[in-house]
């Protein structure tokens, strides 16, 4: 008979994953039950998952760098370790500077087209060594996906990096260019890149770092610049994410792109950030489209500063994580992995919260509602788990459920309701009672 161990974080208690009495599952019978139910029909496969993660930013990095040595440790820990932490094997790194950084820089000098004095020197100093550390804690290479904000202003139209602009045509080669030095520049540092995506949020015009790119240019950069240049330079094997932006317009801005297959061969997939929509029902729509084509959760962050000790941020991420599983992701990537006491540091001053918390004046780490509903489902799904069939008949709890490689069984049931509720989780015939309290998550693990 099949045993379930039970994982829960609720509001009204102050344990964090606590586990509770594994429950041995009986076999389900012909009777009605009058409770709702959670249903998992294990044969009915969907996407493979990539995995969890979040992003190195100067910002996250320069953090660390103001605290303890051991509390650095402690984050990097709690991120990346496998039995105690968050298991991430996922990482994002910015491509010179974004809001996140402490200042406008690049890798070039003014007006060298040529890139030869391309550097990434200031990567050295703090971005590079967290990710090293990330990745001696994890015990792996991490999955690490790289994305410009903006190019150098002299290759844009308003002449800054802020405040939009666009790139100048007669820039698109040598901004494609601009990629492969910093691939093989991060590779010769000994950090591999897996993608990149062509422009963080390309429809949004920002007080920071920002680019416009209407879905027609970012497909002919793909297919006349940045897919033949990796190709040419021996980089076929680095995969271009699209769009990097919001799930409204997701649809539109995909299949411009993908529609076009001298683009589409040189695309991996998709890209979504939170902001804005819920519309999680958009991925499912590019993905009936392109099929063959991937989704991975990009970015996604709570805006307006530090909210500590807040619960609704924690729901906000479980929410959004199991809307997209739902809908055909492959993969999460948090924005900031850690933040200081005011949510930045940042340029200019768009403060957001992060899981991790770092006070830099009393060198205290504090842990946020989201670290630990992330772990509910990054400790228990691995990667190379897939999804299957997953139901609820109760419209208050949603669910979504995986199968790991192991052939474990993982079950992760959000209510974000102020009601208790007592749910029968039916899985392969068999079935157990598991009470799920309000403002809660349970992560259900059968094997």
């Amino acid at each position: 008979m099949k045993e379930m161990q039970i994982v829960q974080t609720s509001k009204s208690s102050n344990d964090k994953w606590a586990a509770k009495e594994p429950l041995a599952l009986k076999e389900k019978t012909a009777a009605t039950d009058k409770q709702p139910s959670v249903q998992i029909d294990s044969t009915k496969e969907y996407q493979q998952w990539l995995g969890f993660g979040g992003a190195f930013t100067e910002a996250a990095a320069y953090t660390l760098a103001q605290v303890s040595d051991a509390n650095r440790s402690e984050a990097i820990h709690a991120y990346f370790d496998k039995t105690d932490g968050l298991g991430y094997n996922l990482g994002r790194t910015h491509i010179h500077s974004c809001d996140f950084a402490l200042e406008n820089y690049t890798y070039v000098d003014d007006n060298d087209a040529s890139l030869q004095s391309f550097s990434i020197a200031r990567e050295h100093k703090l971005v590079i060594p967290m990710i090293q550390d990330a990745v001696k804690k994890a015990g792996h290479d991490l999955t690490i996906l790289s994305s410009p904000w903006s190019p150098p202003a002299w290759m844009k139209t308003n002449g800054e990096m802020n405040n939009g602009g666009q790139l100048k045509p007669e820039h698109r080669q040598t901004w494609a260019n601009y990629f492969v030095k910093y691939i093989e520049a991060m590779e010769n540092a000994g950090v591999p890149i897996w993608g990149v995506s062509v422009q963080n949020e390309p429809a949004a015009v920002q007080t920071w770092d920002s680019c416009i790119y209407s879905a027609e240019e970012e497909r002919d950069f793909v297919k006349n610049h940045l897919g033949p240049i990796l190709h040419e330079q021996g980089l076929a094997d680095k995969n271009i994410v699209i769009w990097d932006h919001n799930r409204d317009l997701i649809v539109e801005r995909a299949t411009t792109v993908l529609e076009d297959p001298e683009a589409a061969q040189y695309v991996w997939g998709t890209g979504n950030h939170w902001y804005v929509s819920e519309e999680f029902e958009n991925l499912s729509k590019v993905h009936e489209a392109f099929p063959d084509k991937h989704l991975l959760f990009t970015e996604g962050c709570i805006e307006e500063g530090v909210h500590l000790g807040e619960w609704h941020t924690g729901e906000r991420y479980a929410r959004n994580i199991i809307g997209d599983m739902n809908n055909w992701l492959e993969g999460f990537l948090d924005w900031n992995l850690v933040l200081n006491e005011h949510g930045g540091p940042n340029h200019v001053g768009n403060y957001c919260d992060a899981p991790i918390i770092a006070d830099t004046k009393s060198d205290q780490l504090h842990y946020n509602s989201s670290y630990y509903y992330i772990g509910h489902f990054s400790k228990f799904i691995k990667p190379g788990a897939k999804r299957v069939d997953a139901a609820s008949t109760a419209d208050n709890l949603s669910v979504t459920a995986f199968k790991n490689v192991t052939n474990e069984l993982v079950a992760v049931i959000l209510n974000e309701t102020e009601q208790n509720q007592d749910v029968t989780v039916e899985v392969d015939g068999c079935r157990g009672d598991v009470a799920v309290p309000a403002r809660s998550i349970t992560t259900c693990v059968v094997s």
